[in-house]
Formats: structure tokens, C-alpha cells, sequence
């Protein structure tokens, strides 16, 4: 643990630097596969939950009943392949589409009998399509919203360029999330949502905390002949790097419990909803705000003329400072005299640099 805050130092201190920004077209093609992996596995559809398309769901409440036994039970009382999952307080859901030719009351009457329980512990609700499309409406509202107003406040508080990068950033995190979502199969639901709300709000303060230092570190950068835009702003992404880092290793870490402890080993399948979106956003949140967002800063910034004049200014400069030491750099060996030499070798000038006596060998001659 020393070692790695000792690193956060030197990076902070700029004793070592990881060239991020210089990287980017490297960091580019692995964020484009994974899109396009993402993007494949939205085409082949969400599973959507029933509130979302509207279904009935029947809440049992039996000690000892296991998932199994309750899918075994249900696929025998329905034929429209009910999804059956354990909630967080003990009981057991099962979700029936609308497809299903059997009435409420029906099915809710055979669960209690073949489950060998009261009829008034099975809590039945009937969810309409059109209760499902409201809600449907209402997230992709409130996400537009957010997107809105992120940029906006983006490009008060910094500038339109760092607007771009971050909301390019937000909709790359959320591409993966819900991408994954798709190839894994997960229901989407309202918690669903509410962790996609929760990972944009995580990316965009992360890149937010990335951001405010490349802004200190670029203040009045066209002044100065010594470092470059990207330059500068890799400088300001590797002061922040450890921060980032353990910012995500610590948010991770609880949501891994949810989802590989509560959602795997005790099966309690409501918490994957929002647990597994949580914990493919906050990774991808981390990647993003270094990976992505400032790169895609640094390449805006370089097209301005400003920034062309900076780098074309330094570039000259550096060229010129390496010729000069280049031209006054003092020779390693000693120049050997044509007595000291044995007897069928030419002199100084008549031989190669490869055969001149380094400085402070003792001579030949006795």
C-alpha cells in the first residue's frame, strides 16, 4: 500500500508519467470494439420487464421454497414462460406476460393449490401495457434531460470542448451498460434505470475532478514554450490517476457484493437489476474519464490555431535545443599522439573514432 501512494506522489509531482493523451488512437479502437460488441448485442433486444410491457406478477410467500421449485410449479400453471425470482425479503415472484390466456384469479388460484398454500398469500398485480409505455416515455425523458443539462453545465463552468468530450464519454459508458445488458440477458427494469441514471451521474464526476486539473494545468499555456496542450493535459490526467483509481476500486467493491453475493450465491435476483448496471457503469465510468474523455480534449484543443502555434513553437524549439547539444557536445576520447601508437598505425586523423584510447586509459608507451 506505501508503494502505490508513493506512486500517486511521483505521478502527482510529474516523477513519472503515463502517456495516456499520446495514446489515444490506441484507446480509441479498444473503446469501438467494445461498442461495437455492445451495439450487436442491443440489436439482438432487451429483455424488457413487465413493467415495462406490461404482464401480471404473483408474490408467494411459502418457508423452504426454492426457485426451482416454485419455476417447476409455475411452468405447470402457465404456458407463457414465467420468469421466477427470489426477492430480498424471502418471498418468491413470478412474472407472467400478457400473453398468457389464463385470467388473474385463475392463475393465482392453481398457485395456491399446487403450492399447498393459503390463496391469501399469493399477492397477485396486473400491470397494463400502456402503464409500461408511461414509464418507458418517462426514463428516456429524464435521461434526455440530464443530458441536457450536463452539457450546459459543462460548457459554463469549463468550455464547449470539454461539453463534447464528457457527453461523448457519458454515451460510451452508457452503450457498454446497456450492451451488456443485452448479451447477458438481464431484465430491465425500473431499478435498471435508476443505475443507469446512477453510473452517467458517477462518469460525469469523475470527469468532472479529471477536468478541473487539466484546466489548472492549461491556464494561460499559450504563454509558455515548454509544453504542449496534450502535453499538459496528460500531466493533469496522471496527478488524478491514483484518485480515480481508488475512487473506483472502493465504489466497486460493495456492488460486487450485490451482485456476485446477493444476486449469485443467495439468489435473490431482484438486486441484479440495478447491481449489475451499477458495477459494468462504474467500470466503464473509471475507463472513460481517462481513456476517452481527456484524449478527445486534448485532440479539440489541438485544432485550435492557438494550440497549432504552441506546439509548432515548441517543436522548433526542442529541434534547435538538441542540434545546439548535439554541436557542443565534448568527445569521450583523447586524441592519442602518433609516438604512442605501435609501430604500422597511422595517427589521428588517419584513423577510425572507434580506435581512439578513452579518456583516462593509461598510455602504451613504457
Amino acid at each position: 500500500m506505501s508503494r502505490f501512494s508513493n506512486l500517486g506522489h511521483r505521478l502527482y509531482q510529474g516523477e513519472v508519467s503515463f502517456d495516456f493523451v499520446g495514446r489515444r488512437k490506441l484507446w480509441y479502437s479498444i473503446s469501438g470494439v467494445i461498442v461495437l460488441v455492445a451495439a450487436i448485442g442491443l440489436a439482438m433486444g432487451l429483455h424488457l420487464g413487465i413493467e415495462f410491457k406490461g404482464g401480471s406478477v404473483y408474490t408467494v410467500s411459502k418457508p423452504g421454497l426454492t426457485v426451482s421449485q416454485a419455476q417447476d410449479t409455475a411452468d405447470q400453471v402457465v404456458s407463457s414462460h414465467p420468469l421466477v425470482q427470489s426477492t430480498d425479503n424471502g418471498k418468491i415472484r413470478i412474472q407472467v406476460s400478457t400473453d398468457e390466456p389464463k385470467s388473474s384469479d385463475e392463475i393465482r388460484s392453481q398457485l395456491s393449490q399446487k403450492l399447498s398454500v393459503p390463496l391469501d398469500t399469493v399477492e397477485a398485480q396486473v400491470i397494463g401495457p400502456s402503464w409500461g409505455k408511461q414509464i418507458s416515455q418517462k426514463a428516456l425523458t429524464g435521461l434526455i434531460v440530464f443530458m441536457i443539462l450536463v452539457t450546459a453545465y459543462l460548457a459554463i463552468a469549463f468550455e464547449w470542448r470539454m461539453a463534447v468530450a464528457a457527453l461523448v464519454a457519458l454515451i460510451h459508458d452508457l452503450l457498454i451498460t446497456i450492451g451488456v445488458y443485452a448479451l447477458v440477458g438481464f431484465e430491465v427494469t425500473p431499478g435498471t434505470v435508476i443505475g443507469f441514471l446512477t453510473i452517467l451521474g458517477y462518469s460525469l464526476y469523475d470527469t468532472v475532478v479529471v477536468f478541473d486539473t487539466v484546466k489548472e494545468n492549461t491556464k494561460g499555456i499559450a504563454k509558455q514554450n515548454r509544453l504542449t496542450y496534450s502535453e499538459a493535459a496528460n500531466a493533469g490526467l496522471n496527478q488524478t490517476l491514483v484518485r480515480s483509481l481508488n475512487t473506483t476500486v472502493v465504489a466497486l467493491l460493495p456492488v460486487a457484493a450485490l451482485l456476485f453475493i446477493g444476486g449469485g450465491i443467495l439468489g435473490a435476483g431482484t438486486l441484479n437489476d440495478i447491481s449489475l448496471a451499477l458495477f459494468i457503469g462504474l467500470a466503464a465510468g473509471a475507463y472513460s474519464s481517462i481513456c476517452v474523455a481527456t484524449p478527445l480534449l486534448a485532440q479539440l484543443k489541438e485544432e485550435q490555431p492557438e494550440m497549432k502555434a504552441l506546439r509548432k513553437r515548441i517543436l522548433q524549439r526542442r529541434a534547435a535545443e538538441a542540434k545546439a547539444e548535439a554541436a557542443d557536445a565534448v568527445p569521450a576520447d583523447e586524441e592519442i599522439a602518433d609516438e604512442d601508437l605501435p609501430a604500422g598505425m597511422v595517427g589521428q586523423r588517419g584513423r577510425s573514432a572507434g580506435t581512439t584510447r578513452a579518456k583516462g586509459r593509461p598510455s602504451t608507451k613504457r
